[in-house]
C-alpha cells in the first residue's frame, strides 16, 4: 500500500464501470393510452404484461391510468415486454395565420405523423369543427371522406384537432385535391414541399 509521510494512504474506492442511469420523471403523467395501446396490440392482459416486464399488475395499472409516472427505464422495459419501443419524436410547435374574414388557422412547424390505426379510423367530428350537418361521422379510410375531413380540420381545427386527425404523408398525397383558403394553403405549402423534396 502506498504511504505518505509514513502514514498509510487510503485507497480511493474503485469507480464503477456500469453505465450511469438517469431516472427521468415527467412533469405530467405518461399519456395514459400509451401503455394500454401497446398492450392491446400485443394482445396481452395486464397480468401477463406485468409478469413479462418484471412488475406487478397493480403497479402496471397505476402506470396505465396515470396515477404513477414510471421512470424512463421502466417505461422502456414495459414497452419492450409488449414488443414495442420508445421512440423520440420532434415536438410540434404551432402558430396562427389569418385565413380570411377575421378568422385564423393553426399551422405546425412539422407535419403530424399518425399511426395507421389512428390515420384510418372512423370517428365523429366535434361540433366546433362541423356544425352545419347532422351526420358528422367520417371514415378516414375512405379517400374522398378523408379529403373533405382534412379540408375542414385544416380550416377550422385547433392544434389538437389537426394533430389527431391529419397524417403528414396522407396530406401530401391529397394536397393537390384539397380546396383550402389561399392563406391556409400558402402557410402549409412549405411543409408539403419539404416532405416531397426531403428537406
Amino acid at each position: 500500500m502506498a504511504t505518505s509521510r509514513g502514514r498509510p494512504r487510503a485507497r480511493a474506492p474503485e469507480q464503477s464501470r456500469a453505465p450511469r442511469r438517469y431516472l427521468i420523471r415527467y412533469a405530467e403523467p405518461v399519456d395514459e393510452m400509451l401503455l394500454p395501446k401497446a398492450r392491446a396490440r400485443a394482445r396481452l392482459s395486464q397480468s401477463e404484461l406485468a409478469r413479462r416486464a418484471g412488475t406487478s399488475r397493480p403497479t402496471l395499472s397505476a402506470y396505465e391510468h396515470g396515477r404513477v409516472s414510471p421512470t424512463l427505464e421502466t417505461l422502456e422495459r414495459i414497452l419492450n415486454a409488449a414488443g414495442h419501443e420508445l421512440v423520440a419524436k420532434p415536438v410540434i410547435n404551432w402558430h396562427s395565420v389569418p385565413s380570411g374574414g377575421g378568422r385564423t388557422a393553426s399551422v405546425p412547424d412539422a407535419l403530424p405523423d399518425l399511426d395507421p390505426q389512428q390515420a384510418f379510423r372512423r370517428f365523429e367530428l366535434p361540433l366546433h369543427l362541423e356544425w352545419s350537418r347532422k351526420n358528422r361521422h367520417v371514415n378516414l379510410a375512405d379517400r374522398r371522406e378523408r379529403a373533405r375531413t382534412y379540408e375542414t380540420v385544416l380550416r377550422e381545427g385547433r392544434p389538437a384537432d389537426i394533430a389527431s386527425v391529419v397524417d403528414g404523408a396522407l396530406l401530401v398525397d391529397l394536397w393537390e385535391d384539397l380546396v383550402l383558403p389561399r392563406r391556409v394553403r400558402a402557410a402549409w405549402q412549405p411543409l408539403i414541399d419539404g416532405a416531397i423534396d426531403g428537406s
